[in-house]
């Protein structure tokens, strides 16, 4: 049966926004399906590519930001973690759920996506897909037209709201196929396969860690500066930002809280932008400025000031810069 509302067979499409997204919806197209994408976005991974997608292809996407619902799940995945903090089949699953209920509520017939079975080997095995399916509340309702085939049949499929013989039955991690099929729809610009999505960096996994070994709680923009500068641990509860170039003092101060955090820098010498979110006591805030002086290009054993600027306003203090050697224990 169709969707009552429409008289039209609907499809809701989780996108990434590359090229077997892309694919994937433009099949279902072809069937005469009305098709609109979903994609969701955190400081781990954006929208970007999925906005470029929709607007080279004119199919409709929703944007959500869903930081909020996100970040329990991640302290705790069900499934564990890959390499790093990533934690895939607990991330495709939360999707798939969100995206069900937006297709609940607008009326779609059903969810699909451009997963193609073993192309990848934690998130795209025939037991991984389904893992996702079954944990979503929507089992039955996943369509992956690239490797439908090669799968079960689907409700949509068995009520024949689409033709299963029109899907394909791509396995693996060879693109030949999508790369000449993108060919045949005219699809001539897609993103690089492929990363994204900052819990697979090594580094930031790093840091994300002992954020959340020393915080029961964190908010976004805690996350957002998880990508800029160096980072130091002081103590259990302080940490430091160290900018590394002008573009990364910049970005630090977009994260910057003037309500809560403090930022240092050096008097009269170039040097680094230094957060402290939170703020600190006295002591911390002197080895935080002899680790902002031992970064800029003060020079060396020379005493010199630097500014501090708290909530309750500006201060000075005059320090020796900490070579960065002396404090590369305290890196995170």
């Amino acid at each position: 049966m169709t969707n009552s509302n429409s008289g039209k067979v609907r499809g809701l499409g989780l996108s990434s926004g590359g090229l077997d997204s892309i694919l994937a919806a433009l099949m279902l197209k072809k069937q005469g399906i009305e098709v609109e994408w979903i994609t969701f976005e955190t400081p781990f991974f954006s929208a970007d590519k999925s906005r470029g997608a929709s607007e080279m292809t004119g199919i409709p996407l929703t944007v959500r930001s869903i930081t909020e619902t996100y970040l329990p799940m991640l302290r705790n995945p069900r499934c564990g973690y890959g390499k790093h903090m990533n934690p895939c089949l607990d991330c495709h699953t939360l999707m798939f759920r969100l995206a069900g209920e937006m297709m609940q509520a607008k009326g779609f017939d059903f969810l699909f996506s451009g997963e193609v079975l073993g192309q990848r080997p934690m998130s795209q095995t025939r037991p991984s897909l389904r893992y996702v399916e079954k944990n979503s509340m929507f089992d039955g309702y996943i369509v992956r037209p690239l490797s439908a085939r090669r799968l079960d049949p689907t409700l949509p499929e068995k009520q024949g709201l689409i033709d299963r013989e029109q899907l394909l039955d791509i396995t693996g991690r060879s693109r030949k196929r999508q790369i000449k099929l993108a060919m045949d729809f005219g699809v001539k610009s897609y993103p690089a396969p492929a990363g994204g999505c900052l819990l697979t960096d090594g580094g930031y996994s790093t840091r994300l860690k002992d954020l959340f070994a020393h915080q029961e709680t964190c908010i976004e923009r805690e996350l957002e500066l998880l990508k800029y500068g160096r980072h130091f641990r002081l103590n259990e509860i302080t940490k430091i930002i160290v900018g590394r170039t002008k573009q990364d003092n910049e970005n630090i101060m977009t994260c910057h809280d003037p309500e809560k955090d403090t930022i240092i820098k050096v008097e009269k010498f170039p040097g680094p932008t230094v957060l402290m979110p939170h703020g600190g006591d006295r002591s911390i805030l002197t080895l935080a400025g002899a680790i902002c002086a031992g970064y800029s290009k003060a020079p060396g054993l020379t005493q010199v000031k630097v500014k501090i600027d708290t909530p309750r306003g500006r201060s000075g203090i005059n320090v020796i810069g900490l070579p960065p050697s002396d404090i590369r224990h305290l890196m995170i």
